[in-house]
């Protein structure tokens, strides 16, 4: 039996999923980095850090596939996208990385979104106006940080530096060079009329490639540090939101795909790129051929988290011998839909789609002296399903309901969330057996590379086993009265997050 490697580069970790010919999940490695937070809005990564990462999660799912005397065919790469890396002339790094989630540049993202390039630039490009964008990333570094960008001469992202590193070529697939803000969706190029506002040109880019492109040839550190053999080819693949569509079979308009992580996303992969008037979503490349339309949410898992954190008493989830999160879920059952009439806004990180505020914040509406925390958590729960739904609605309103809903992410781990989600959307949810669907969709990409497969739709035969949640009707009428008072609130409450985030800033 021979083997493939499908490796999910994030935030916080680095994850490689070692998968057998029929994409059959083996066994899966993981390694954590830091993510610095030293100063207000930046979240950086230590690219090196990431590479030593990447390179013993291969290692030791390289290793695996030894013992299980196969050989390693390919190996191929989802990651976060949206980060930029200074060089220098020897593609030494003059920076760390600044992720998508560094909202550093939210000021400068604000006036350009403000002014009729705002809107031209996201026509171009698929890209909202956001401090998470590359674009705007750079637009700061050029105000604030002028001798580093005088001194760059080439800008990279994780996947360029990372095979920069592997192999000594500065390249990046057409999936995650769509989502820097400067590429021109439409001639599926770097856009130079764009990049003008940055003060870089496109001979500091790396090259574009089609996700299925392979290189071989390791360096010699890369060689000994992965344990394979310098002729493994590598494939790109693509940025981690294409991946989990296609990981999941979200291939087609009619599929929609949704992720509840830490954070969340909703997508639906098209034929043709579509821009939404009111820019509330992306648009990126999957490949030539297809794009994903969509939105990414800040707020997912890590709000529950927080409120199971807080609202879940630990002595007594201690001694049910229970965690807070399974206590929090068995809580959240016993409280009706509606949370006797309390909502929550989940901004607690501020909001990508639908809002794309930096600045936007959580709250509870409708606390009286009758609700509890167990109507909190409910309220929570809910909130988080509520403001997907918003996203979901925009998807709808660009392509039309779709036939299915497919969701994955740790929050499957929950029943009553599945559940709520199917009610919140009205919506069958389906919900794939494996969590791994974007180390899939990568390892798809390789097979397409090596000639396994003719086309990335082959993937619908390598899903396994999937579970469905139909929508109760009685709780989708409850929510269907609730949804609108969600958005209605939300729409109120926008003026002020502003004021709220300086004021916090000032604290």
């Amino acid at each position: 039996m021979n083997y493939l490697i499908g490796v999910d580069v994030g935030t916080t970790s680095t994850k490689a999923v070692l998968f057998d010919e029929k994409a059959q999940v083996l066994d899966s490695y993981k390694e954590l980095y830091q993510l610095y937070r030293d100063g207000n809005g930046m979240a950086e990564q230590n690219p090196d850090d990431l590479t030593a990462a990447v390179e013993k999660v291969i290692h030791d799912a390289a290793n695996r596939a030894k013992s299980l005397g196969g050989q390693v065919l390919a190996v191929s790469f989802s990651n976060a996208n949206q980060s930029v890396i200074l060089l220098d002339k020897n593609h030494q790094r003059l920076t760390r990385a600044m992720t998508w989630a560094d909202t550093r540049a939210r000021e400068v993202a604000a006036k350009l979104k403000a002014t009729p390039d705002g809107a031209k630039i996201y026509a171009q490009t698929g890209t909202p106006i956001h401090p998470m964008s590359p674009l705007t990333k750079l637009m700061w570094l050029k105000q604030t940080q002028p001798e580093k960008m005088a001194a760059a001469a080439y800008v990279a992202d994780i996947k360029s530096y990372l095979f920069w590193k592997l192999f000594g070529k500065f390249r990046v697939d057409i999936s995650t060079a769509s989502c820097t803000g400067f590429f021109n969706m439409h001639t599926q190029d770097w856009d130079d009329e764009i990049l003008k506002l940055t003060g870089i040109t496109r001979s500091q880019l790396p090259e574009i490639v089609d996700g299925t492109t392979k290189e071989t040839g390791l360096t010699p550190s890369a060689k000994q540090a992965t344990g394979l053999d310098d002729e493994t080819p590598f494939v790109y693949g693509a940025f981690d939101g294409a991946l989990s569509n296609l990981g999941v079979g979200a291939t087609r308009q009619d599929t929609v795909a949704i992720t509840i992580g830490t954070s969340a996303a909703v997508r639906v992969a098209t034929d043709h790129p579509v821009v939404d008037p009111e820019q509330r979503l992306f648009c990126y490349s999957i490949d030539r051929q297809r794009w994903v339309v969509g939105g990414p949410l800040n707020n997912g898992g890590d709000v529950f988290q927080w409120a199971a954190n807080h609202l879940v008493d630990s002595s007594a989830a201690k001694s049910e011998d229970k965690s807070v999160y399974d206590v929090a879920n068995e809580v959240i059952a016993s409280v009706p839909a509606g949370a006797h009439g309390l909502l929550f806004h989940p901004f607690l990180g501020g909001e990508r789609a639908p809002l794309w505020d930096a600045n936007a914040r959580g709250s509870f509406f409708g606390l009286n002296p009758l609700h509890t925390r167990a109507d909190m958590l409910r309220a929570v729960m809910e909130g988080i399903c509520m403001n997907i739904a918003t996203v979901y609605d925009a998807v709808c309103d660009l392509v039309g309901k779709p036939a299915s809903v497919t969701a994955t992410g740790g929050f499957a781990r929950s029943e009553v969330w599945k559940q709520m989600l199917a009610d919140v959307l009205d919506v069958a949810v389906n919900i794939p057996e494996s969590y791994e669907s974007g180390c899939l969709g990568a390892v798809t990409m390789a097979m397409k590379s090596l000639g396994m497969i003719d086309d990335l739709d082959a993937v619908q035969d390598l899903i396994g086993s999937v579970g469905a949640y139909q929508p109760e009707q009685a709780t989708v009428r409850v929510y269907q009265k609730y949804l609108p008072l969600f958005k209605q609130v939300e729409g109120l409450l926008k003026p002020a997050y502003s004021t709220i985030a300086r004021l916090q800033q000032e604290n």
